[in-house]
């Protein structure tokens, strides 16, 4: 697919650089939602945001509104998604959110619906694919493989990217969806924690990516976080 990491602090900064052809990515994953909060696993299942996720999506749309105005907001068609990418579109001066369906969250076959402390138990196969290293083991039960997520997720991505050169744009996904990415471009073995509502940017130019920042959950000082966030390298 083209995808190449290069080190951020010999390249370019966006501000320099926009005209030259970089596209900047502000990538946000939504805000808490009552599943997050429940220890319940979502996957592609529609959960709101719950109280905390409402005041985080309200945080991260007040210090996005604060930044360099993007030129286009993009989210997940999943609700949780939408709901924050609204929000954002709102303080930034977007008069839409625009659906990309590839950046919804990985189906996680059986695993839907059941909370995190039964999965293993309950769906012992679906659970040990999850965690899997085999990247190309689908999930029993209708499940994507890891490898299938990082297609669809690093494509649509990319599209994006190409589509607004030199532009700057926002594009709010999911937990898998940014641990997926995160692993394309660096090539690490593990992403850590995903934080609701945090800020990821990332910059594309000349089919590669940097990381330029990762995981800030700075505006949330105020309103607070799940410090557990999602991490898809180590069973809970």
């Amino acid at each position: 697919m083209g995808h190449e990491c290069i080190d951020a602090s010999k390249e370019f900064k966006f501000s320099e650089d926009v005209k030259s052809g970089v596209t900047e990515i502000v990538l946000v994953r939504h805000g808490e939602t009552t599943w997050n909060a429940a220890g319940r696993i979502q996957g592609q299942i529609e959960s709101d945001l719950n109280e905390i996720g409402q005041k985080q999506a309200v945080a991260i749309a007040d210090r996005l509104g604060k930044e360099e105005r993007p030129v286009a907001v993009y989210s997940s068609d999943l609700k949780r998604a939408k709901d924050t990418a609204l929000m954002i579109a709102d303080t930034c001066f977007c008069s839409e959110v625009i659906e990309v369906p590839d950046l919804k969250e990985r189906h996680v076959g059986s695993l839907q619906g059941l909370y995190w402390k039964e999965g293993a138990e309950k769906e012992p196969e679906a659970y040990s694919a999850f965690f899997s290293s085999q990247n190309d083991l689908e999930i029993p039960g209708g499940g994507e493989s890891f490898d299938q997520l990082c297609e669809r997720s690093m494509n649509a991505l990319e599209q994006i990217a190409k589509k607004h050169k030199g532009e700057r744009v926002i594009v709010v996904t999911h937990g898998g969806v940014l641990r997926a990415i995160y692993l394309m471009i660096t090539k690490a073995s593990s992403a850590g924690k995903l934080l609701n509502a945090s800020v990821n940017v990332v910059h594309y130019r000349e089919e590669k990516w940097i990381i330029d920042s990762w995981s800030d959950v700075s505006h949330l000082s105020s309103v607070g976080f799940l410090q557990r966030g999602f991490d898809g390298d180590s069973k809970p």
